[in-house]
């Protein structure tokens, strides 16, 4: 049986990159890079079933708090990042937080901390392919504040603000290549951003909210900082903190969804939810 080229699915809804079909995965939906981070976020839920694990693509599906919630890993950088949310939209999940780790370019960041991103600068290629360059990489507000909310519930350092996406970890941003490869570009790149009050660099956040914005999904992203790269400190720690962040951040947008949805209200505002 031939299937569509232009939607490359089989006739149960299977998806061609994710391997997964309708139901299989929550409206909700955590995406981390590794693979092995599935394992470390859905070990603090209420129960987990592995969906599919089909090249980077690893999927779980379970309960955190009650709350039907899934992870799916999405390899690194943005094309990897835009294959999974599409294939994921398709079967249902309209609420994306990317879960991930970075590299923070102002010296107040300490390892370990958390970045919650507020927008993202567009240095990566994958959301050029969407829409011009023009177009802002704007986290949902929603899935922001639950982020916010969620650090302070945890008691975990955390920062605010705008993280520059690209598609090169060496280059890219600003380290040198090999035999010490550089670019008069990739020499200025990081004091550039730095001086522009950009946090820290990463290499999906941008695309996933581009696209998002595009479809009317929600979409945020929070990371935990391994390296300082103005200190030259790196060091990879554990990844717990945003872990429970994330999940935590799903609970709290599920209660404000239900809120919504009992009150008919679209969208949630700070006396909607005040008790």
């Amino acid at each position: 049986m031939h299937i569509s080229s232009e939607n490359p699915q089989d006739e149960y809804g299977v998806q061609y990159h994710i391997a997964c079909k309708p139901g299989d995965v929550a409206r909700y939906v955590l995406m981390p890079g590794d693979p092995a981070r599935v394992d470390i976020i859905s070990s603090y839920w209420d129960e987990r079933k592995e969906m599919a694990y089909h090249r980077e693509f690893k999927t779980h599906t379970g309960r955190y708090k009650g709350v039907r919630i899934s992870a799916t890993s999405t390899g690194i950088g943005s094309p990897s990042a835009i294959i999974a949310l599409e294939e994921l939209a398709r079967i249902g999940a309209d609420t994306f937080i990317r879960v991930g780790s970075t590299g923070a370019i102002q010296e107040n960041i300490e390892i370990g901390d958390l970045i919650i991103s507020t927008a993202a600068v567009r240095l990566e290629g994958t959301s050029k392919e969407y829409v011009r360059v023009e177009y802002p990489a704007s986290a949902n507000y929603e899935v922001l504040l639950a982020l916010i909310e969620a650090a302070e519930n945890e008691g975990i350092n955390y920062h605010v603000g705008i993280t520059a996406s690209t598609d090169s970890f060496y280059l890219g941003q600003g380290r040198p290549g090999f035999r010490g490869y550089e670019q008069s570009f990739s020499q200025r790149i990081l004091n550039d951003l730095r001086r522009a009050n950009v946090l820290n660099f990463e290499m999906e956040a941008a695309a996933i909210f581009t696209v998002s914005n595009i479809y009317g999904l929600r979409a945020g992203s929070i990371a935990v900082v391994f390296a300082n790269r103005i200190k030259g400190e790196f060091e990879v720690v554990s990844q717990e903190s945003v872990a429970k962040v994330a999940n935590e951040a799903v609970r709290i947008l599920a209660d404000w969804d239900e809120e919504k949805e009992r009150k008919n209200k679209k969208y949630i505002y700070p006396s909607l939810v005040q008790r």
